[in-house]
């Protein structure tokens, strides 16, 4: 940083910004998930599903497993599509509120998995045989039966691994590369539908519709997870410039490459990171921007957390970087001035940073409240008196351990409410655009308090540091 400019404050008119998703992005993407749920429902019925219901006994518990499998199936192919990183969704939702729907999608398709082989191996064993030897015979004489016994194994797994203690007790990296096995498990567990299934193998309608969701879904992740980043690497060829200590723990990467004016993303968003520095650049990791993003220049600020987040203080000038994004609506899409409050809390400011450079406030507009655990944690000093003097921005450091209560104050805070402190440092709270950064816990009760303090939630921007 210079004595003139923090990073990410010039220039930043030659960067291309990428327009707000228009509106009717969302009602489209919301109507197209809940159509093809309707559709293989009336295939369901079209192919009896309704009347072997009423017959009773078997037959009904087999049309049952029947539904519960092609409602399954489909979940199963829009989780897919949820994270295959296609531009549209992700500018139109956000990956926060995706990575939520995946896997509340994913829940519910694994259950009703197993509701399909409970039902299916119970309908098929009425009156014949007990239902072990039947699930037994199901999976070794059925074309794709094994095949799918296989792919609800990995699914499982993915499942266990995804449930929050699970997750808790796993490093990123880790629950990453296992997350990878869903693709296997979808694609091992959909073929016996192919081969097997009344509802697909007798209507050309079904097949017609099921061949074009398993096109789209696998299509959409060629493009979107592996051609498009493979194309965005070629054309800007990341390499690192410098590396920076910010604080214990805490170090900024400075980024050079071509055409970076052309990269379309905006402050405030991230990226997933692989630096080709040797064993572990295959396992990438996200990283938001800590500046806005400019013509010849990218900033992203690493904090020390013990997985592969430790090894970027020690990454050299020229290193090749590889990315995937940018992701994220954490930015300034729909600010178009006035009051702005910041809240931020541990490694959460580093995008905050970044829009504290690109919003479009005027002096004593803007305020940043940046938490952290204690003074030695608190990084950027000479960027945010920058910014203090420079753009008016009023900062409050608010730094010392977790209040005794649920908050987002520290303790020595805890004896007044939440909301109230937050209209005492930020007076203008209530008009203000709101933006939100940090973990998961604490962005939940920051958001509450400034909800509480008067601010429309619409106008309230949160990005949470979970996985």
């Amino acid at each position: 940083m210079t004595a003139t400019a923090a990073p990410g404050t010039a220039r930043t008119a030659a960067h291309r910004r990428p327009r707000a998703a228009p509106r009717w992005w969302k009602d489209a993407g919301g109507a197209a998930a809940g159509l093809s749920l309707l559709i293989v429902t009336a295939l369901w019925v079209n192919n009896g599903g309704l009347r072997q219901i009423g017959d009773g006994g078997s037959t009904a518990i087999t049309a049952v497993a029947r539904l519960a499998g092609l409602w399954a199936s489909d979940l199963l192919l829009l989780q897919v599509l949820l994270m295959a990183r296609i531009p549209m969704v992700e500018r139109a939702f956000g990956q926060d509120k995706l990575a939520r729907w995946h896997r509340w999608t994913g829940f519910t398709s694994f259950w009703l998995m197993l509701l399909h082989i409970v039902t299916v191996t119970i309908g098929y064993a009425a009156g014949t045989t007990n239902v072990f030897v039947q699930l037994w015979d199901l999976i070794w004489t059925y074309p794709g039966m094994l095949l799918a016994a296989a792919g609800t194994v990995l699914l499982l797994l993915v499942v266990v691994t995804s449930i929050r203690a699970a997750r808790s007790r796993l490093r990123y990296e880790s629950w990453h590369l296992l997350h990878l096995y869903a693709y296997l498990g979808v694609g091992l567990a959909l073929p016996h539908q192919i081969w097997t299934g009344s509802d697909f193998a007798g209507n050309a309608l079904a097949r017609g519709y099921w061949w074009t969701l398993y096109a789209v879904s696998a299509g959409a992740v060629v493009a979107y997870r592996l051609a498009l980043p493979a194309w965005r690497n070629w054309r800007h060829r990341l390499v690192v410039s410098r590396i920076v200590p910010e604080g214990p723990g805490l170090t900024s990467v400075y980024l050079t490459g071509q055409r970076l004016g052309e990269l379309p993303v905006r402050a405030g968003q991230f990226f997933h990171w692989r630096f080709l520095d040797g064993a572990g650049w295959t396992r990438s990791n996200p990283f938001s921007l800590s500046a806005t993003p400019q013509p010849d220049m990218l900033r992203i600020t690493v904090k020390n957390q013990g997985d592969g987040s430790a090894r970027i203080a020690t990454l050299k000038p020229g290193t090749r970087v590889l990315i995937e994004g940018p992701f994220g609506k954490l930015t300034g899409e729909s600010y178009a001035g006035g009051p702005v409050v910041l809240m931020a809390c541990g490694i959460g400011i580093t995008p905050l940073l970044s829009l504290l450079g690109e919003l479009p406030y005027r002096s004593g507009e803007a305020t940043l409240i940046y938490r952290a655990r204690s003074e030695a944690d608190l990084a950027f000093g000479a960027e945010l008196e920058w910014f203090a003097k420079q753009r008016g921005v009023r900062v409050v450091h608010l730094a010392g351990h977790r209040a005794g209560r649920a908050s987002w104050l520290p303790a020595s805070l805890a004896g007044q409410a939440d909301a109230d402190v937050l209209r005492q440092v930020a007076p203008q709270i209530a008009a203000a655009h709101v933006y939100i950064c940090g973990p998961e816990e604490w962005a939940g009760l920051a958001r509450a308090a400034a909800v509480e303090a008067g601010v429309k939630p619409a106008r309230v921007h949160t990005e949470l540091f979970a996985w």
